[in-house]
């Protein structure tokens, strides 16, 4: 995997680093963030929409970024989709 640093949260605190990359190789973003709360996983599995289940797959999880890193992941989605293209 060749993962591609596109940015950190600018108010990044001692143990909080919610983090954006991009892999150049699979054009796929990369995210950490917070883990949500119980209420939010829940309204999040809870969401239909036609033609898929409802739930969230166990290989897959919801994280939360804040607002503030809006300009990181534009920055990302553009990597991501220059990856894509090649």
């Amino acid at each position: 995997m060749s993962l591609r640093f596109i940015g950190i949260d600018p108010n990044t605190g001692q143990g909080e680093s919610p983090t954006v990359w991009v892999d150049e190789n699979r054009g796929e973003l990369v995210i950490q963030g917070w883990k949500p709360d119980e209420a939010t996983e829940a309204e999040c599995a809870a969401f239909e929409m036609p033609g898929h289940a409802v739930g969230i797959p166990e290989h897959e999880q919801v994280v939360r970024v804040p607002a503030r890193m809006v300009s990181i992941l534009r920055e990302a989605c553009d990597a991501a989709e220059r990856a894509q293209l090649r």
